[in-house]
């Protein structure tokens, strides 16, 4: 749920938040220049959730992962991992447990699909742990196994997705951010992207946020759902709450103002 003031203020009289979520942001606001991204938005995503943010283009839905990221101008609030403040450098963050697979797959396509791999773990000094976390990614995809010697030039879309995918659990993260991971898929590849966030979720207890415009698909799999409108939070509940109102039409729709948001 939504950090409330109570939440967020302790014994001591700092923001620190009192809850036990494992990533909490208080809020935080993004300005882009004269462009409010995020508006004060807070949100909590507890050990072993798969959240969901769901909004209308321009919501601020990406925004609220390169704010954790580092990756966005945050004017206002803190991001905290494990109950301290997350302010080390956007390059130190995997460092901290924290793996982001951004919009567009971004593979290195003259590298093979195990060197794309690796590339998630160089931070990883041990080589045995290394060889560890390869295995165990390979395991988890089948097609990359298959095809771990050949470019990444070689992938249809859906592979470069679960290599995407793949290299970002190689950082062996306690929290997975996702955005927009099926986009410009076909529809029987999107079935297969969720499936396999599912089951990172189910199988290896990884933490994940998603950012995501696929609604349908990702309420069934989600724990709970932010929605959010121009920058501020239109909602935050269970994937039922969301089915069983008319908030997402009302967003989508332009019938939520900024006043309710």
């Amino acid at each position: 749920m939504v950090a409330t003031d109570q939440d967020i203020a302790n014994r001591d009289g700092s923001d620190a938040p009192a809850s036990e979520a494992l990533l909490d942001l208080v809020d935080i606001s993004v300005h882009y220049g004269a462009v409010i991204g995020l508006d004060k938005v807070s949100l909590a995503v507890n050990q072993g959730e798969l959240v969901a943010v769901m909004g209308p283009n321009g919501a601020g839905k990406s925004t609220v992962l390169k704010a954790i990221m580092g990756l966005a101008p945050v004017v206002g609030g803190t991001v905290y991992l494990r109950g301290e403040p997350l302010d080390v450098a956007t390059h130190e963050i995997v460092k901290q447990g924290i793996s982001f697979v951004p919009q567009g797959r971004r593979v290195f396509t003259h590298l093979t699909i195990e060197e794309n791999l690796r590339l998630g773990c160089l931070h990883v000094g041990d080589r045995d742990e290394q060889e560890r976390r390869l295995e165990s990614t390979l395991d988890l995809f089948p097609i990359l196994r298959d095809k771990r010697r050949d470019y990444a030039s070689a992938m249809s879309g859906g592979q470069q997705q679960m290599l995407a995918i793949g290299r970002g659990l190689m950082a062996g993260p306690d929290v997975l951010l996702l955005d927009e991971p099926t986009l410009g898929l076909a529809p029987i590849i999107v079935t297969e992207v969720f499936e396999k966030i599912s089951e990172i979720s189910q199988v290896l207890r990884t933490t994940i946020l998603v950012v995501e415009h696929n609604i349908q698909s990702i309420l069934d799999i989600a724990s709970r759902a932010y929605i959010l409108n121009n920058g501020r939070l239109a909602h935050d509940g269970s994937p039922e709450s969301v089915r069983e109102t008319d908030i997402l039409t009302d967003v989508f729709l332009g019938k939520v103002g900024d006043e309710e948001a």
